[in-house]
């Protein structure tokens, strides 16, 4: 752990990423109280007004403040993507250590059921999803907790069939210990350094992928703030008040920008071929 610590400290990368994340995250959940407006809220007096002493970056076309409207969007994307990066996570690594620890047939059968599922592009498959189930907050989290278990199953088997007949798991199987001991004792605290570098990863693509369900009506709807669903509302509007749509593309790029090089930093420090000397 202190290996790793240091490792991590000497990355610079990791050290402003992580310190951009507990800020977003930190948003995100003081929004009730760092919010000047409810987000909701419409001044109609107001309306696509710029930045300003009162509005500080400024109104959208009903008059809702930008600000407000963000710092409660991130809760929304923050929420949906760790809520359905952990479903895609729970069921990913069960069906990836099924697969790799028992192998023969019951690995065919998950891996091609997986390839199915990989067929499809992540978008098309999360937009036929939610077209199916009907759009809203839950069956968003539900369709992109769906389109990212194939990722996370390849991640654990791949890790589970490196290291299955290793010693000390053929020396747990001889003293007698339960196939459910072996799986989660054993063999998956060895498989969590891959997982974790692609849970960071999905966390910024699921959030991609609502933003996009929302941007076309399919993910959180109105008059809850989304990022996706603001940037849909400005492009009318995009002359005259330019603020609707960049403020929040500048919000969801460096939130996804922060967890995409989270996760390659710390790849590349849990990674031997490069660690950091």
């Amino acid at each position: 752990m202190n290996t790793f610590r240091q490792r991590f400290m000497k990355n610079k990368t990791a050290v402003v990423c992580a310190i951009l994340l507990v800020l977003i995250v930190l948003a995100a959940i003081l929004a009730p109280a760092l919010a000047p407006y409810n987000p909701t809220e419409m001044y109609q007096q107001n309306r696509l007004q710029g930045s300003s002493a009162d509005f500080l970056l400024g109104t959208d076309h009903f008059g809702r403040d930008l600000l407000s409207r963000i710092l409660y969007g991130a809760r929304v994307s923050l929420g949906v993507g760790l809520t359905a990066v952990f479903i895609s996570t729970l069921f990913g690594t069960l069906l990836g250590l099924i697969a790799g620890y028992f192998g023969r047939w019951i690995d065919s059968l998950i891996m091609r059921c997986m390839d199915v599922l990989f067929a499809f592009p992540e978008i098309l498959l999360a937009l036929a999803i939610v077209a199916a189930l009907g759009p809203g907050t839950y069956n968003t989290i539900l369709a992109i907790g769906i389109v990212n278990i194939p990722v996370f199953t390849r991640t654990v088997r791949g890790a589970v069939l490196s290291i299955k007949n290793l010693e000390y798991v053929e020396s747990a199987k001889a003293i007698g210990a339960s196939t459910p001991r072996i799986l989660f004792l054993e063999i998956f605290p060895n498989v969590t350094a891959p997982l974790l570098v692609q849970a960071s990863l999905a966390i910024s693509g699921a959030i991609l992928t609502e933003s996009v369900l929302s941007f076309l009506g399919l993910g959180i709807q109105p008059p809850d703030p989304s990022w996706g669903g603001m940037i849909s509302e400005a492009r009318k509007y995009m002359e005259l008040a330019p603020g609707m749509i960049v403020w929040p593309c500048v919000a969801m790029t460096v939130t996804i920008l922060s967890f995409n090089l989270f996760g390659d930093a710390i790849r590349d420090i849990l990674d031997p071929r490069h660690r950091i000397k």
